[in-house]
């Protein structure tokens, strides 16, 4: 069965690579102190924090470079519960290497450091206050077929 596809569907496909529409979602022990280490020591920008007194209900973090993060307090009994400190999740940025500076001078825990991978990406990794991994490089994907 052939479908139309609407502009949005023919705009994406003819695209060389995806846009950045998955949203990595985070559960944290400190949500506030999260948000504050990923926004004023990574450079995510912080868009949207919706707060029940202590507790952060959702919270939208965007990376400049496009996509971004949603997170929120960990809630043990929820339908949406991850446990805190246990995601990974690799972040494009077009400079790895000034990155790498910036969170290595801020005493970040350095996961890996900052190295050219065999499959072409130049990227470093880092572990967030929570024990969430991050890594970030240049590598955006392999262009669609």
């Amino acid at each position: 069965m052939t479908t139309a596809n609407s502009a949005s569907e023919e705009t994406a496909s003819t695209d060389a690579r995806p846009a950045p529409t998955v949203w990595p979602t985070l559960q944290a022990r400190d949500a506030g102190a999260l948000i504050d280490f990923l926004v004023d020591t990574v450079g995510f920008l912080r868009t949207a924090v919706y707060a029940d007194g202590d507790r952060v209900v959702h919270a939208q973090l965007d990376w400049p470079e496009g996509g971004g993060v949603m997170l929120g307090s960990h809630q043990p009994d929820g339908d949406w519960s991850r446990e805190p400190g246990t995601a990974g999740t690799y972040v494009v940025t077009d400079d790895p290497d000034g990155l790498y500076a910036r969170l290595r001078a801020a005493g970040v825990d350095m996961v890996r450091d900052i190295e050219d991978q065999e499959y072409g990406n130049r990227e470093l990794a880092i572990r967030d206050p929570e024990g969430n991994l991050w890594s970030f490089g240049y590598y955006r994907g392999e262009p669609r077929a």
